[in-house]
């Protein structure tokens, strides 16, 4: 069953597979600049919205039937080059548009006997893409 997507990164569960996202964090703020006034209260003045956060985890793990460097390539093109892709988590797309791969932080859990990662857990951080 698919769960949810961060672009070609697919989060499914089934007796086969598993790869889904934890620890999910979304956040977003609004500028609010001090105008400084000689002998009274700064002021402040609403100017807009920063683009949105996100942050997650997603464990990768060959005993659960994936591959955790074909996916961590995949992330790794996306922060590399930049490329907006959709979020979707069950039913909902998440973000006005797309989001950019920010930051990413690999934790390597398994290595098989040849030294190749088995399981890993990757952080992600996101941050919201605006269509102009």
């Amino acid at each position: 069953m698919v769960v949810g997507c961060l672009g070609d990164v697919i989060f499914t569960v089934s007796s086969e597979q598993v790869k889904t996202l934890d620890n999910m964090r979304w956040s977003g703020s609004a500028r609010y600049p001090a105008h400084q006034r000689h002998g009274t209260n700064a002021l402040t003045e609403f100017t807009g919205i920063d683009p949105d956060q996100m942050s997650f985890n997603i464990t990768l793990s060959g005993y659960l039937g994936v591959n955790p460097m074909t996916e961590l390539v995949k992330i790794w093109n996306y922060e590399r080059s930049g490329q907006a892709v959709p979020l979707v988590i069950g039913t909902k797309a998440y973000g006005k548009y797309r989001w950019n791969v920010i930051s990413h932080t690999i934790q390597g859990q398994s290595f098989d006997g040849d030294g190749d990662l088995v399981t890993a857990t990757v952080s992600l951080s996101l941050q919201e893409y605006l269509r102009s």
